[in-house]
Order: C-alpha cells, then sequence, then structure tokens
C-alpha cells in the first residue's frame, strides 16, 4: 500500500529469512568481527584484480545466505544488487555465476536498501517467494576508480571515508521465521551544489534528512517508535550535520538513538578518517552487526536509511555538483515490546 508520495506499508511483512556478511582484513580488525559469516586476510582474495575479489565476495555472501536459511538456491527467483564500480560489472559477473534472475541495480551506497525495498515490495505483492538483495564494495576497486590507486599514496582530508571491503546479501521470503519488512521510505535526488568528492557525508546529509522526515510524515509515526535510526555512511560530518539539520526540521533525535553503519564498523583507532562508507558498509552492518542484536532481542524497531552520492568520475572532472539520495527501510521483530 502506497502511503503519501513515496511510502509503501508491506501489509504481507516480507521476512529476512536469513543473510550473509563478508568481509576482508581491514574489517576483521574492526569493531564488529563476530558479526561477519567470514572475514578474509587477503584483499586480493587469491584473484588477479580487486574487482573480481569484489564479485567473489559477493558471490561468498549469496551462498552464506542461502545456506543460513532452510531453502536451497533452485528456490530463489530473482537477485537484486548493485555496486560502486563502471557498469556495475562485478555485481553483474557474480548474477552470471549464481544463475538466479538478475535485477542490476545502481544508487551508490544506497544500494543496499534499494535493492531490501524492491525485493519487499515484489514479495509483499505477490511477485515472488524468494529474492536474495544485497551489494558489495571493495577498497582499492573504488579509491582506483573514484579517487587515486592505494599505491600513489595520495593524502585524504579529514571529511574523507573509508571504502569498506565487504559483501552483504539477506534473503527476503514471503513466509518464514525472521526480521519483518514493514515499510519503506523512497528517496529522491537532492543536490545543494556541494562539488567536494571527499566529503561524501557532507554531500548526503541533505538527502538522508529528507527521507527521514517524509518517513515520519508519511508514516505518521515520531521517532520514538523506532529503537535506532541508522544511516548509512554519513560518518562523523556528515552524522553531525544531518542531526542538526533534523532538529531544524522539528524531529527531536535522542543522540544516543541516531547512529551510522560507516561510525559502527570500525574501531576509533583505525585511520578512516570521518568513518567508513561504500555501498556493503550499510549492508555488512545492518545485515550482520544490527539484525544480530534484532535476533538477540536486543532491538524490536529499526529504520535503515542507506545514503549514495550519485556521481562519477567524469561528472567531477566535469566541475559538476554531486547529486545524493538516501532509502528508508523500516524493520521491526514482530514482537510489540512497546
Amino acid at each position: 500500500m502506497l502511503t503519501g508520495h513515496r511510502t509503501w506499508i508491506f501489509e504481507n511483512k516480507p521476512v529476512i529469512l536469513s543473510t550473509g556478511t563478508v568481509g576482508g582484513p581491514f574489517e576483521a580488525n574492526g569493531n564488529i568481527p563476530k558479526d561477519f559469516d567470514l572475514l578474509h586476510d587477503d584483499m586480493w582474495l587469491k584473484q588477479s584484480s580487486f574487482e573480481q575479489a569484489q564479485q567473489m565476495m559477493l558471490e561468498e555472501a549469496c551462498q552464506f545466505a542461502i545456506k543460513n536459511s532452510p531453502i536451497d538456491k533452485g528456490q530463489v527467483e530473482f537477485f537484486l544488487s548493485g555496486d560502486l564500480i563502471n557498469q556495475i560489472t562485478p555485481t553483474s559477473f557474480a548474477a552470471k555465476t549464481m544463475g538466479i534472475p538478475y535485477f542490476g541495480l545502481f544508487n551508490a551506497c544506497a544500494t543496499s536498501m534499494e535493492s531490501l525495498a524492491l525485493a519487499a515490495f515484489l514479495i509483499n505483492g505477490n511477485g515472488a517467494n524468494y529474492i536474495l538483495s544485497g551489494c558489495a564494495s571493495h577498497n582499492a576497486a573504488t579509491e582506483k576508480q573514484f579517487r587515486y590507486p592505494t599505491e600513489y599514496g595520495g593524502q585524504k582530508p579529514p571529511t574523507a571515508q573509508w571504502t569498506v571491503t565487504g559483501a552483504g546479501v539477506a534473503l527476503v521470503a514471503k513466509n518464514g521465521t525472521g526480521p519483518q519488512i514493514t515499510a519503506a521510505t523512497i528517496g529522491k535526488v537532492v543536490d545543494l551544489g556541494m562539488t567536494d568528492p571527499f566529503n561524501m557525508g557532507g554531500a548526503m546529509a541533505p538527502a538522508a534528512v529528507d527521507t527521514i522526515t517524509a518517513h515520519f510524515k508519511e508514516r505518521d509515526v515520531d521517532p520514538s517508535y523506532y529503537d535506532l535510526i541508522i544511516t548509512g555512511d554519513l560518518g562523523h560530518v556528515g552524522r553531525e550535520v544531518s542531526f542538526d539539520m533534523l532538529k531544524k526540521q522539528g524531529l527531536q533525535l535522542e543522540e544516543t538513538k541516531y547512529v551510522d553503519c560507516g561510525l559502527t564498523i570500525y574501531r576509533e583507532d583505525q585511520p578512516v578518517q570521518s568513518g567508513a562508507s561504500g555501498a556493503a558498509c550499510s549492508s555488512v552492518v545492518t545485515y550482520g552487526h544490527f539484525l544480530n542484536r534484532m535476533r538477540k532481542g536486543e532491538l524490536n524497531r529499526i529504520l535503515v536509511v542507506a545514503t549514495g552520492a550519485l556521481h562519477s568520475t567524469l561528472s567531477v572532472q566535469q566541475k559538476n555538483p554531486i547529486p545524493c539520495i538516501a532509502h528508508a527501510v523500516s524493520i521491526e521483530s514482530g514482537s510489540d515490546l512497546s
């Protein structure tokens, strides 16, 4: 059911039946290593390119999501996924390996919740019974495309963020046991004229605010409805900017309940400047850490707001501003603890 102009309410409450999360060596030394199904000790994953390593991680996350579920791969009808690399080729090659009918998506780092919202929409409308939804990123592959190869050793300002090496996948089902997807608010492209590709958090913050305010207005709930509001990868800069903007919009959030995946995945002493980012950031932290907390009964309702910067190397070189987007998905345990 559509409520307002951009929020879906899922009456049939599709279920996140299982998840699969994979990370690299930097993530293994991070803040939440126990929330991964697999952690690699080699950035190359014994592949000949970083892009192929990213592809392999996505394949592994899909395999774990299926392995952790009561179904087999033959029962999965669709695979919804994307990444940051040109023409989302690592994801498309992974889709070839998986052999599942495939929707290739691109909303940069917001792809995790874009794919989850679309998976829930399809299942809620009886368009499928089982869908794999996810995304991946690789630090070295992303640096090579959007900034400088890591071998260059380029200096970064404090506003820069560290791209997560990893992949996160959810198996969404029509029936079964697991956290329920109850609503989704689809983002609009927001562009306030920022042009600095080393300040993604600042660029994406207005898009997060736009989607969060729309979600509460159109769903007719207030922030106290959720145990946590979780942004994707705003980092320190974007989180502070968005928190202040939300206050000015009249949304009074508890600071401890407004958290960011990019500030959750790594330890404070890891050299990530403003925090983490990348298509895998919100997917691995949500599907690993926060859903594990929900399964333990620590969380009942969360709103996950994945944020994405929709620029390219060409648009930055042409001095264009950075358009951004955010998609919000409401995930609930199904146990009313309020």
